[in-house]
């Protein structure tokens, strides 16, 4: 009876073994690579570059329109009043100290259209990575330039691109390979 006992307490430890090493497929991407070959990115930078560009001619047009306010300022200046110069002064000043914050105005807008644009982007790619993971059974699928040292497994580009419709550029991974090994690692994984 103790030989029985024990005997299936060995075969049962050995089928739950083999269900967590079944359980547990793994697979890697590069999520930054994903996103790069989405069409939706090619349309955000062109937007992107649209609104940089709108920015950069806007803050041109104010920094014309203070040049010739200080030089109609250098002409007039003759004809006004103390009062009066000293009011244009005053508008001068405080147009300039809103021309040297513009840059960084202008980087934040950047930043907040960029970070609109993209968000849909990375939700739609994170998606679809989620979907594959769990169609194809992947119990982890880790980020591809964070891993220093990872077991075999398998990228799952291939998979992904082919969830979103979209063809891989030919330098693109087309199926399993090893994680290649990061610069200064000195080619070990």
């Amino acid at each position: 009876m103790k030989k029985f006992f024990t005997g299936m307490l060995f075969a049962l430890g050995l089928m739950v073994a083999g269900e967590v090493n079944a359980q547990n497929k793994m697979g890697y991407i590069s999520s930054q690579e994903v996103v790069s070959i989405m069409p939706e990115t090619r349309k955000a930078d062109s937007l992107l570059t649209d609104f940089r560009n709108a920015l950069v001619q806007n803050a041109t047009e104010k920094q014309n329109a203070f040049y010739a306010a200080i030089d109609k300022f250098g002409k007039d200046s003759a004809t006004l009043s103390d009062a009066a110069k000293a009011i244009k002064k005053t508008e001068l000043t405080k147009i300039s100290q809103e021309l040297s914050g513009e840059e960084e105005r202008m980087q934040q807008e950047l930043q907040k259209k960029q970070q609109e644009l993209i968000q849909p982007i990375n939700k739609k790619a994170y998606d679809a990575i989620q979907a594959v993971a769990k169609e194809s059974g992947y119990t982890f699928v880790f980020e591809k330039e964070a891993l220093l040292v990872a077991p075999p497994g398998e990228d799952i580009l291939p998979l992904v691109a082919k969830k979103l419709n979209i063809k891989l550029p030919p330098s693109a991974p087309t199926g399993t390979q090893p994680v290649a090994p990061r610069p200064g690692t000195g080619g070990k994984q």
